[in-house]
């Protein structure tokens, strides 16, 4: 445990000290105990753990990186120990998979005794419910009978394991307590309760007439869920992956804007769920916001960090950007309408934006939504020559724009959102982008300007064209 906080060693051996108090009751179990079972889920335990590939639900890893994130691979068979032993033989039943598990290489020891003592707390915890709720109920199973207290006894194992490792990510990795325990039930809880359902079956058919072979068919329809949704999560791990180096590119080659995308990201989100959208379509519009910018790969360099005015010779080249950018992203088919929106996030409804000079409802909806985002946080952002402006500024200045060059029913859904949740600022990280978080901020680092970022009125900076940031060279 060399360099593992001191809290987190106090944390995970008293953990450890905790699950072995509740194991000890093993010794005073006689022969009578169902052993041959304990040892058999035992052993079918740890063989799901050991093999990192076994397409058993889940993908907990609190032996890992993260020390939790959802169901774990072969919980429908400690949920069968829950329901088949007595506590204390349930508990110890999942000790040797949890030791034998791969970890990471880094404080591997720790986090192995991590995931076996915090394993074998929630089996016990769970496993006493059952019998309180359902002493003798396996010896005459009556399946409406034992769903209740299955169900109570799977809850019970899902919010141990969350609450454990809330306070492990305050320990080991220094959450905020106020954040450190946000979602881990609500994610898991669900899954868990099915997990529960064919744990239960599996216990009924391992007590049955055709024992413990047909209680491992029980896992067959498991499996095949299971690798469907891990080829998802797969599939989203590589989408968040691209999106990522996209938008570190841009972040390199246009520094004085870097948090400028996923804040984009964020408002856009926010739009999107004031308007109702579903989340498959909330998920493809912040991707739009994230990448709206991603064309500036193709724009010079010397010209994203010119400190002077634009010639209008450059401010051409730059209000290419979006057809740069939509060349880029062509060829990457999950993103769908973000595409349209990458290519028409600068158009205006009087026709006077750029690529195409389209119109109204001629322009896509996502580009829509993206440019009410990306004028907002323009404003709300500091820049070299000037500060950033309140948020009710910012939104007065959109609405006094609505119409002409932004869509009312956008500027609309950002006002009422902005009201609602607000706008913290500085929350903001690239990290974030991975975790579909893109949260949010006023984004004091951007000090590049971005020509059709902000609205086109004078009051906010008086220019040659009249739109905000032409004395700047506009159009970034």
């Amino acid at each position: 445990m060399r360099g593992l906080p001191t809290a987190a060693r106090g944390y995970i051996g008293g953990a450890a000290l905790a699950a072995a108090l509740c194991t000890a009751p093993v010794l005073r179990l006689g022969a009578g105990a169902p052993w041959s079972s304990a040892l058999a889920l035992a052993a079918l335990y740890a063989l799901c753990e050991r093999i990192r590939g076994c397409p058993l639900p889940g993908g907990r890893a609190p032996h890992g990186t993260r020390p939790y994130a959802g169901p774990g691979r072969a919980d429908p068979v400690l949920l069968a120990g829950v329901f088949l032993l007595p506590p204390s033989l349930a508990a110890l039943a999942a000790v040797p998979g949890a030791l034998l598990a791969p970890a990471a290489v880094r404080w591997a020891a720790a986090r192995r005794l991590w995931h076996a003592a915090e394993t074998a707390l929630a089996c016990c915890a769970a496993a006493e419910v059952f019998r309180v709720l359902s002493p003798h109920a396996l010896a005459a199973p009556r399946f409406p009978v034992l769903l209740l207290p299955a169900a109570a006894a799977a809850g019970v194992f899902c919010v141990v394991l969350a609450a454990l490792d809330g306070g492990v990510l305050v320990a080991a990795e220094r959450h905020p307590p106020r954040t450190a325990w946000r979602g881990l039930l609500t994610r898991s809880l669900g899954p868990h309760l099915v997990q529960g359902l064919a744990g239960l079956m599996m216990a009924v058919l391992w007590r049955s007439a055709y024992g413990p072979p047909a209680a491992l068919l029980v896992l067959l329809p498991m499996c095949l869920s299971a690798w469907v949704f891990d080829r998802y999560h797969r599939e989203r791990a590589a989408h968040q992956a691209t999106i990522r180096a996209l938008v570190q590119a841009v972040d390199i080659k246009d520094r004085y804007t870097r948090g400028h995308s996923e804040r984009v990201g964020r408002a856009s989100v926010m739009i999107a769920r004031e308007l109702g959208m579903p989340d498959d379509r909330t998920e493809v519009l912040r991707f739009a916001g994230i990448l709206h910018d991603v064309g500036k790969l193709g724009v010079p360099t010397r010209l994203l960090r010119k400190d002077g005015p634009l010639t209008p010779e450059e401010r051409r080249v730059i209000e290419l950007h979006p057809e740069y950018g939509h060349e880029i992203v062509r060829g990457i088919g999950f993103l769908g309408e973000a595409r349209a929106a990458i290519l028409h996030h600068h158009e205006r409804l009087d026709g006077r934006g750029y690529p195409y000079g389209l119109r109204g409802h001629q322009i896509p909806e996502f580009a829509r939504v993206v440019a009410v985002a990306d004028a907002f946080d323009a404003m709300t952002s500091t820049r070299s020559y000037r500060r950033a402006r309140p948020v009710p500024a910012a939104v007065a200045e959109l609405r006094k724009c609505a119409g002409a060059q932004f869509d009312p029913r956008m500027v609309r859904a950002l006002a009422a959102a902005l009201d609602r949740y607000g706008w913290q600022p500085d929350l903001v990280t690239a990290a974030d982008v991975e975790q579909g978080v893109a949260g949010d901020g006023t984004g004091r680092g951007n000090v590049t300007p971005d020509a059709a970022d902000a609205p086109d009125a004078t009051a906010v900076r008086e220019g040659a064209d009249g739109t905000p940031e032409a004395a700047r060279g506009g159009a970034r």
